[in-house]
């Protein structure tokens, strides 16, 4: 990945180079360290013998060597080809590893910086011991998934805090930039997540952006490199996916291949280059600098002089060509798609672009497929967990199934949902299977779309897409799946995932009738029979996007009861529960979730959240931690409380987790049992209303939310009426049964009880 090129580098560089200050060898092993407290200790490994370190800028006394740095000590404790040294009176210090020669070619690692503590580094990755635990990624069904947005949650380091150029026009003070939230700060604050009992994190885009609004990262200007926003001198974001690693927590990374911003994208179109001394200075638009040499200063050399509105057009033209038509020679490698319309509901809507910050690309060029998927492989061999794919109703299924998904469906484990946004509360999209979510869950299955992708002409496979989109346009002969459903006398089945594509989506259409907990499941039974597997569905109540029909311009509204009904459902039912965050506490409820530049981000859902979780917190397992300050306060909350023994009920039953399902009585009520690697899980939930569940497994059945005894001796259990935002989670604990003890998740709760 690439990163800021710091000062200390370019001195170093030009140090070397000029040959100033010859290093001798007596210098080079001199170890100018002080001795005193514990401070900070590293660890790297090394198999061309005896490493140097090279380090300077130390806190709180400043510490320093000189290139190429001094020995290290052999560290026989931690095995063959380890090596290490100590900064006794250090909490913080910049070094690189070096193998002792005085030039550039004898450095071994980027720059890179630790604070207190103990750290090993191997293959370019730190941990805390030197034979860490491998990133295993596993069925994502286990996990339960928090969405946040990186620059709004937590804010670790006021050093990279930073004005979007548009916060002067939408009033956002010193004191909350809209670039606030970064990597440290939500690593700080991944035990709180961890007690609510989250397992996933879902962030918004971390690669570098540029528009006068960016600091939700949509609007790509380098897919390659991170936004430095994010980062600190100290913390990068393989730091960050490091440390939710070490807490067994999983990073999704939201990924955006349908768009760009509108200055252009560093492979796709470079026009621009960011010259900026401090991170401060991206708070100004004139840290844009047109590229000497680009399309742009040989078109437009008076760029410059233009009006913002003119320069915006001219730029688009010299990525879509949409002034000048195609014979101008701008957009000649056809790396953007020309469109210029936006027809929603036709095959122009994965052409066209959705806003003047969303410059569609032509996903249909084989060398940018090749470009993007190459480039997000990167982010995968950082230990990246999963992918949210962002606006993937915009780019063909056809596309994606010939030329992105294979690139990451051969991972093992590695998990890709999308977001296809279908506003209706029926499950296909204005009755049409190609605009909606259940048809993106499956791969090609007709001759003529397998095998037929174009790899040489970048025009080709534009028309292919549009014809693809219009074969699937009507619901007739639309493909049927029973994989989320359980067989007759409730037996689980292997799933048959020979038409499936390998990847899963958001449920927009239980999110689209999520104003109640029955309008929500009526239509995810009525959905299920076109997903290819239902049970992989990401599900949620609202977002930083839209909040149900009736109030999808706001954050859900309609009371902690609805919300605790509502969370019961997604937390039991087929999918995988997601919240977005605040949620726990209905923070920003009824605000407006996005305005764009027209008021304070304060007055709106996309809020600061951070002063909710000020305080101390230590999660010592999932839903299970101490505590205090706000973050305390936050964590007692009604729903936050509820959240966690949701969570805690949801980890203990893999039913709940990859289990099919069958109707109870009650709308409310199913039964969901998985049967694999050793095995044999079975729940009866009831929501709110009562329940009779039958032909069931005879035996002893446990209440997950009471700890309530049932003996079933005829195959049938009832449960009584409970009330809104109550449950009963009833597990099989029968003979050969994966069954529980008791009651599960924290007491005092205000709903399930």
């Amino acid at each position: 990945m690439k990163h800021i090129k710091s000062i200390v580098a370019l001195v170093l560089c030009l140090a070397i180079c000029l040959g100033v200050g010859v290093i001798s060898a007596f210098a080079a092993e001199q170890d100018v360290a002080e001795t005193g407290a514990a401070g900070i200790t590293v660890h790297y490994y090394y198999e061309g013998g005896t490493p140097y370190i090279y380090y300077w800028n130390a806190l709180p006394k400043n510490l320093e060597t000189t290139y190429p740095g001094v020995k290290m000590t052999a560290d026989a404790a931690s095995g063959a080809n380890w090596y290490k040294y100590t900064f006794s009176d250090s909490a913080k210090i910049n070094l690189m590893f070096t193998n002792g020669t005085s030039t550039l070619s004898g450095q071994l690692t980027p720059e890179l910086t630790r604070q207190t503590g103990d750290w090993y580094y191997k293959n370019n990755k730190w941990s805390k011991s030197p034979n860490p635990t491998p990133n295993e990624r596993g069925d994502f069904r286990e996990e339960s998934i928090y969405f946040i947005i990186t620059t709004r949650f937590y804010d670790g380091d006021k050093g990279n805090n930073v004005h979007c150029w548009d916060d002067k026009q939408a009033n956002n003070p010193d004191s909350d930039p809209a670039w606030r939230g970064d990597f440290k700060g939500l690593a700080e604050k991944l035990d709180y997540i961890k007690a609510l009992g989250f397992s996933a994190v879902w962030i918004t885009p971390v690669v570098e952006n540029a528009s006068g609004y960016d600091y939700h990262g949509y609007h790509a200007f380098d897919f390659g490199k991170v936004d430095p926003r994010y980062e600190s001198s100290d913390f990068t974001y393989q730091d960050l996916i490091d440390a939710a690693h070490e807490k067994d927590m999983k990073i999704v990374q939201d990924v955006v291949w349908n768009h760009t911003g509108n200055f252009g994208e560093k492979w796709l179109e470079e026009l621009f280059t960011k010259e900026y001394d401090s991170i401060q200075d991206l708070g100004d638009a004139s840290c844009m600098v047109v590229k000497p040499g680009s399309i742009l200063a040989k078109t437009y050399p008076n760029y410059d002089n233009e009006q913002p509105g003119e320069q915006f057009q001219l730029r688009l033209d010299c990525l879509k060509s949409h002034r000048s038509g195609p014979s101008s020679g701008l957009n000649k490698l056809e790396h953007y798609h020309r469109e210029t319309g936006m027809g929603y509901e036709s095959p122009i809507e994965q052409q066209g672009s959705m806003a003047g910050d969303c410059v569609d690309i032509n996903t249909e060029n084989n060398a940018v497929a090749e470009y993007i998927t190459n480039t997000y492989l990167e982010y995968v061999d950082m230990g990246v967990d999963a992918f949210r794919l962002d606006t993937e109703k915009h780019i063909n299924r056809w596309t994606l199934n010939s030329a992105y998904f294979p690139k990451f469906t051969g991972i093992k484990n590695f998990y890709i949902f999308g977001e296809v946004c279908s506003r209706v509360r029926e499950t296909w999209n204005h009755n049409i299977p190609s605009s909606s979510p259940a048809f993106f869950t499956w791969k090609e299955t007709d001759s003529k779309w397998i095998g037929n992708w174009d790899t040489s002409d970048p025009t080709a496979n534009i028309q292919k897409s549009i014809n693809h989109y219009e074969a699937y346009n009507n619901p007739n002969g639309a493909p049927t799946s029973s994989n989320a459903f359980l067989n007759s006398g409730l037996k689980y089945h292997t799933p048959d995932y020979s038409k499936a594509n390998g990847t899963g989506v958001i449920d927009f259409t239980m999110h689209w009738n999520f104003e109640d907990a029955r309008n929500a499941v009526r239509a995810g039974y009525a959905e299920d029979q076109y997903i290819n597997d239902s049970t992989w569905n990401v599900m949620y109540v609202d977002s930083h996007d839209y909040g149900p029909d009736g109030m999808e311009k706001t954050r859900y509204s309609k009371g902690t009861q609805a919300w605790a009904e509502n969370l019961n459902l997604i937390f039991t039912f087929r999918g995988i529960p997601c919240l977005y965050y605040g949620s726990e506490v209905e923070f920003a409820k009824d605000m407006p979730i996005d305005v764009g530049p027209n008021q304070p981000l304060s007055t709106t859902g996309r809020a600061y959240f951070g002063d909710y979780i000020e305080g101390s917190v230590t999660a010592t397992d999932f839903a299970k931690y101490t505590a205090s300050g706000k973050v305390a306060d936050t964590l007692n909350k009604p729903l936050a409380k509820h959240i966690q023994k949701l969570n805690a009920i949801r980890h203990a039953v893999p039913a709940l987790q990859k289990g099919q399902y069958a109707k109870g009585s009650g709308e409310l009520s199913y039964i969901r049992r998985y049967t694999g690697e050793g095995v044999d899980s079975l729940a009866c939930v009831a929501i709110t209303d009562g329940a009779t569940f039958s032909g069931l497994p005879n035996g002893k059945y446990i209440d997950a939310v009471t700890g309530d005894v049932k003996n079933v001796t005829n195959g049938t259990l009832s449960v009584s009426q409970l009330g809104q935002g109550n449950m009963r989670v009833y597990v099989c604990c029968a003979s050969g049964f994966t069954g529980i003890s008791g009651a599960i998740g924290p007491s005092g709760q205000t709903y399930l009880k």
